[in-house]
Order: structure tokens, then C-alpha cells, then sequence
């Protein structure tokens, strides 16, 4: 980089840096490559992704993957995206919209394009655009030669051809030539943005050691990416996004299912316990079991069960036996492991239940998120059978999130649920690695085991805790009774009698009432809003990032967000009481608003989305204007006026015939 902040970019034969004009500064750009499922996008994405967390950007990232298996090639149903915005500050989000969109084929440039702002930098893989591929998706012709993208700016590569041009020289095969396309966008982009090349052609070189001409023909690709952008003359503008002033420390990238795996381990650690993940893969949860099963050095065990019934099963017979027992799954997982979670609730072990919510209900949306789990984490059992619930707001606090739910669980002898989204477990962002021996951050986890010949009373319960002494099977003089059934107070002796069942349900219900956990914090930086816009789980970076916008314009507003979410922070009541109007944005038909109305009998106004997609800023921002000026009511009421009017429409069609297939 130059003393005027200009940055030098050719690439030489030894992906080195040599001179080139001066380059445009920005503050952010939001990037987006699509295409096909087997294009490679997500390790486009993920590469680019690394080079900006190694030049220091901030970053968010948001992978968008096809719902279809192998869903037919070039078709709509199997585009695959990865957006990330990179900037110079402090960034809450993936973007709402990207400054640049990388097309694969144009079945991703009709899915994505829509996205694009106007004026924003198309790069399309041209060769891909043949008359097949675009009827594929319903082009009449060739939008890249057209005026149909006339609000864009439109720049039309031979991907292909010239990756097949740059591998020719070490006889790479026509199929393994086009599977290298992708790193020719990477090279291309990194070539925009300056970025070197030197971590991505050692990712690629480890990546495929076993296959050295395949790792090859991808450096060559990548190599001829970055200088077609060099050479070529339709690139007339290159750009800086400088590094970002972020708290001293060591960083990395991470998403959210790694981030809960490592927090796992970490309570493991401070536990000095035995963690063991009993579990079936599901999307979008299972990065938690591959995460896991690496491991094994920190005395981690992982179970990959025959289904959910008897993964859960496994996890129930660790805790029992005195490991922290894990089990994760995704919203149809939740429904079968129903059952033995009332049964960990009944005999009071600690357990740790990962949901990462997907679209609902049944099979739903498998790769899209959503936060419709809110109330089956809560009530979705037999009887009274109350859990903590907990929820990360980003990817780097599933750390976090993961540590205090297993605290809880040990302390309290009870079953904590997680409640992660997809945005979140795919996500990713820069993580400042903590520093787990610092006691007065991360406190030792004690889970007190009885030991033979010292007072045993297995059914007297801690008077602060409610959790009653725990005994490891088998250990010598200390057998006692424990099961699914009901069971009379102090005695462990099976009870049907209706006042001990009232008080043993009451027991249960008081002890995870009263887990302490911490006040409710507010970011109200002016001190006079009226307005409070609240959220759970991923709703805090289009909150966030919509709320800052808002106060740049001079709006006060507070936001605040909400982790522990069975049981409620002590002041939560008083912090929405506090405010004229509270606002609720969630992924789901307002299922916390629902509590929160019924237990503070406050109004909270519900805003809905289930579209399977986060919030963007934007819509909060427009939520925050329109709470402002009091139509905030009369939205809410059209989407659920559209719904009745879609389904009205669809009786109609199908009493005339009118569209009807033969």
C-alpha cells in the first residue's frame, strides 16, 4: 500500500504484487456470488471471506443454500449464493443488498438480480449463458446483450473459456478445468479488491494434496483470474476497503455451529467433564457433530445415533452417568426427542438440547432459517415441564451462549435448551478468541458428585438452588431411586397422591423460575426514547445496524435484546413498561410477543416475518417508521388480508379450471 493509500496489485508468476493505478476507497461493499449448487459458491465465498478477516476487515457473512438435492443443473430450485460485506468499521450484518453480484449461470443471475441495487456491478459468467441454459429459466434472450440490465452495470467474462485456457498447459481434463471456474472469480474479485493470493493458493494446495493436478489447474485458475482483471480494460475502477479499528486481540473467522462446538468444549474444560454429543444429522445442525468429533483430545465424545429418539437417549444416559450430556437437532428433531426431554425434566439431569431452527412446519424449509420454536422449546411436552432457554444473538456469542447453558445445567440440574436459527449457525463473522483461564470471565463449572461414606439425602434439595444431591450409578452405598414416574417428595418412592404431585410440579417450575441470570441490557444512547424495538436470536444485526441508520437521522430509539428467554431477566418487566411503544420483530407469527403480552400485560406490537429469510435492515428501518407514525398496526393487517385473498384466489382457480394443470 502506498503513502497516499493507494494499493499496488499485479500478480506475477508467484502470485506477488506489482505496481497498478491507484485505487477507489470505500467504506464497505456487500459481494454476493451465485450459481450453480456444484459451483463451488460457498467456497468462493468462504475463501474470499478468509482474505478479508486476514487484511482485517470487519466482517458478516450469510451462505443461501438450494433446499433440492442435487436439484437439476442450471435450474432456479439449485442456485446456490454466498454474500458477505466486508468494511472498515464496526458492521452488525451480511448486507441487505449486494454492491456486487458474481453469476455463475443465469439461472443465478435471475434469482439474485432483483437483490441488486440500481447501479450496482454485475459479473457474469458468459459462457454459461447459451440458449439452453436460458431457457432453462424462462429468458427469451440473452439478458447479459440486451437492455433488460440497463439500471446495472454489467460486466460479461468468458469464465469458463479462460479457465480452460489457463489449465491447458498442464493437460488438466475439460471436466476438472470447469470445476476450477470458480477460483477464477475468487482470483478476479481478489484482484478488485486488492487481495493477495497467497493464502488462497495455500488453501487450495492443502486443500487437494492428494490430487496435485487438480490443486494445480484451480491455482492456474486462480492466478488467471486476477490477471484478466489486471489486463483487461473493462475494469477501468479497483477499490480499498481498509481494515477495520476493532478491540485489541487475536481474531478468527467463525460461524455459529462452530462457535457452539467450541463453547462445548470449553465448558468441558471448566467442568473438567467428559462432554458426549449424542446426535442424528439434520440441517442445518449437523457442522455441531463434525465440529465435535475433531475434538477427541479434549475429552470429547460424539455419537452419531440411528435417529433422534436414540440420540438423545445416549445424551440422557452421559448425564446421568456424570459427563455433560449433549444432544443437537434442528425444529422436526425437537418433536421427537420430545419425550425423553420430559423424562431428563422428570428426573432432573443436566442436559444440554441444541435447536437450530429451520422453516417449519415438518420438513418445511431444511436450508432456510427461521424462530418458530420458540414456544414448543417452551411448552411442546406433556405436562409441566418447564427447561431453560436460552439465545445466541450472533455467531460469535453461540461461545458464550454455549458456556452459561451448560453452567446452568449443572448448577441447576436441569435441561437448558439453545435456541440458534440457520442465519446464525451459517453465518459468520470475526471472533476475538477469549481467554478461557481467565477465572473472573469464565469461572470454573462445579458439578459436585456424592462420594461413598459422607451424608447422602438424594430427594433434599439445595435451598438456592432447588437441585437435589447427585450421585453417579454405581457408587457404593449411594443407590437410589430415579425414573420417569412421579415420585413422592424427599422419599424418591413412586406417589400418585394429588398434593405431592402439585407440590413436585410446583418444585420443578420454582427451580428454573429461579435460575439468575442477568438484567436485561438497553441501548438507548440519548436516554428520551419512547420507542423500544426488542429481539431474540438473529433479529440483533438487522436491529442493530437499522437502529444505528435511524439515529443518524435523528430518531431516538432504544434497543434491546433479549438472550434468556426461559427465565425472563428480573427487569424485563420494568424496561418494557418504561417505554409508550415497544416493537417485536420475529421470524415467526409472534410467539414471544404472545408471552410477553400475557405475562406484562404490555402492549407489545408484534412485526411477523416467515419468508424462511433474517430481517433485513431496511425493513426494520422501514418498521421503525412506520411505529413512528402509528401504520405499523395496518401493515400486520394486510400480509394477513394478502394471505386470505391468496387462498381465496387459489379456490377460485380451481373451481373454474383456470390454470390448471392437464
Amino acid at each position: 500500500m502506498g503513502q497516499d493509500g493507494s494499493v499496488d496489485g499485479d500478480v506475477d508468476g508467484d502470485g506477488a504484487v506489482t505496481d497498478a493505478a491507484p485505487r477507489q476507497k470505500l467504506e464497505k461493499v456487500v459481494i454476493r456470488f451465485a450459481g450453480d449448487s456444484g459451483d463451488g459458491m460457498q467456497l468462493t465465498g468462504d475463501r474470499f471471506t478468509s482474505e478479508a478477516a486476514l487484511f482485517g476487515n470487519d466482517l458478516a457473512t450469510q451462505p443461501n443454500y438450494p433446499a433440492e438435492i442435487r436439484a437439476p443443473q442450471g435450474t432456479l430450485p439449485g442456485v446456490s449464493s454466498f454474500q458477505i460485506q466486508i468494511a472498515d468499521y464496526d458492521i452488525l450484518t451480511a448486507g441487505d443488498r449486494p454492491d456486487v453480484l458474481v453469476a455463475m449461470n443465469p439461472a443465478a443471475l435471475k434469482a439474485n438480480v432483483s437483490d441488486l441495487p440500481h447501479g450496482g456491478l454485475i459479473i457474469a459468467n458468459s459462457d454459461e449463458f447459451t440458449k439452453r441454459n436460458l431457457a432453462k429459466v424462462g429468458y427469451d434472450a440473452n439478458p447479459l446483450e440486451s437492455e433488460e440490465l440497463s439500471d446495472y452495470v454489467v460486466q460479461a467474462v468468458p469464465m469458463t473459456t479462460l479457465t480452460l485456457g489457463a489449465v491447458e498447459s498442464i493437460g488438466a481434463t475439460k471436466k476438472d478445468g470447469q470445476r476450477a471456474k470458480n477460483m477464477f472469480a475468487l482470483g478476479l474479485l481478489s484482484w478488485m479488491y486488492g487481495r493477495e493470493l497467497e493464502h488462497s493458493e495455500s488453501f487450495i494446495r492443502e486443500k487437494f494434496a492428494r490430487k496435485p493436478d487438480v490443486a494445480e489447474a484451480n491455482v492456474l485458475a486462480l492466478k488467471a483470474g486476477w490477471n484478466f482483471g489486471e489486463t483487461t480494460e473493462a475494469f477501468a475502477t479497483t477499490y480499498e476497503v481498509s481494515p477495520a479499528k476493532l478491540k485489541t486481540g487475536e481474531y478468527r473467522q467463525i460461524s455459529g455451529n462452530t462457535a457452539l462446538a467450541y463453547g462445548l468444549v470449553a465448558a468441558g474444560v471448566l467442568g473438567d467433564l467428559q462432554v458426549v454429543l449424542g446426535t442424528y444429522p439434520i440441517t442445518p445442525a449437523s457442522d455441531i457433530l463434525h465440529e465435535l468429533s475433531k475434538h477427541k483430545n479434549f475429552n470429547v465424545l460424539t455419537f452419531q445415533a440411528e435417529d433422534e429418539i436414540a440420540g438423545i437417549g445416549a445424551a440422557i444416559g452421559a448425564s446421568y452417568g456424570g459427563a455433560l450430556g449433549i444432544t443437537s437437532t434442528s425444529g422436526p428433531g425437537i418433536s421427537l426427542k420430545s419425550e425423553a426431554i420430559g423424562l431428563a425434566v422428570m428426573t432432573e439431569l443436566p442436559l444440554i438440547v441444541i435447536d437450530v431452527q429451520r422453516g417449519g412446519p415438518s420438513t418445511g424449509l431444511p436450508t432456510k432459517t427461521e424462530q418458530a420454536d420458540l414456544l414448543q422449546a417452551l411448552f411442546g411436552r406433556n405436562g409441566e415441564s418447564p427447561v431453560a432457554v436460552l439465545a445466541p444473538r450472533s455467531p460469535s456469542d453461540c461461545f458464550d451462549v454455549a458456556v452459561e447453558a451448560a453452567r446452568i445445567a449443572i448448577h441447576y440440574h436441569t435441561p437448558v435448551m439453545i435456541l440458534s436459527d440457520g442465519a446464525i449457525a451459517n453465518g459468520s463473522e470475526p471472533w476475538r478468541i477469549p481467554d478461557v483461564t481467565d477465572t473472573s470471565a469464565y469461572p470454573p463449572i462445579k458439578h459436585t458428585f456424592a462420594k461413598s461414606g459422607e451424608p447422602f439425602a438424594p430427594y433434599a434439595r439445595d435451598p438456592e438452588t432447588l437441585a437435589r444431591q447427585f450421585a453417579i450409578p454405581g457408587t457404593p452405598g449411594l443407590e437410589h431411586r430415579i425414573g420417569g414416574l412421579e415420585a413422592a417428595n424427599g422419599s424418591g418412592n413412586i406417589s400418585y397422591e394429588p398434593k405431592n404431585h402439585d407440590l413436585m410440579v410446583r418444585l420443578r417450575h420454582e427451580k428454573v423460575a429461579g435460575i439468575k441470570v442477568p438484567d436485561l441490557e438497553v441501548d438507548d444512547p440519548s436516554g428520551e426514547a419512547d420507542l423500544l424495538l426488542l429481539g431474540w436470536g438473529s433479529s440483533y444485526g438487522p436491529i442493530g445496524e437499522a437502529c444505528r441508520r435511524a439515529r443518524r437521522k435523528g430518531v431516538k430509539v432504544a434497543h434491546a435484546q433479549l438472550r434468556n428467554l426461559n427465565p425472563f431477566p428480573a427487569n424485563l418487566g420494568e424496561v418494557l413498561k418504561a417505554y409508550s411503544t415497544v416493537v417485536l420483530p420475529e421470524m415467526n407469527l409472534g410467539q414471544l410477543a404472545l408471552l410477553l403480552r400475557g405475562k406484562f400485560l404490555v402492549d407489545v406490537q408484534s412485526v411477523t416475518k416467515v419468508e424462511g429469510m433474517a430481517f433485513l435492515a431496511d425493513e426494520v428501518e422501514g418498521i421503525i417508521d412506520a411505529a413512528l407514525d402509528g401504520t405499523l398496526g395496518e401493515k400486520e393487517l394486510e400480509k394477513a388480508k394478502f394471505a386470505r385473498l391468496a387462498a381465496a384466489t387459489i379456490e377460485d382457480t380451481a373451481a373454474t379450471g383456470v390454470g390448471a394443470s392437464a
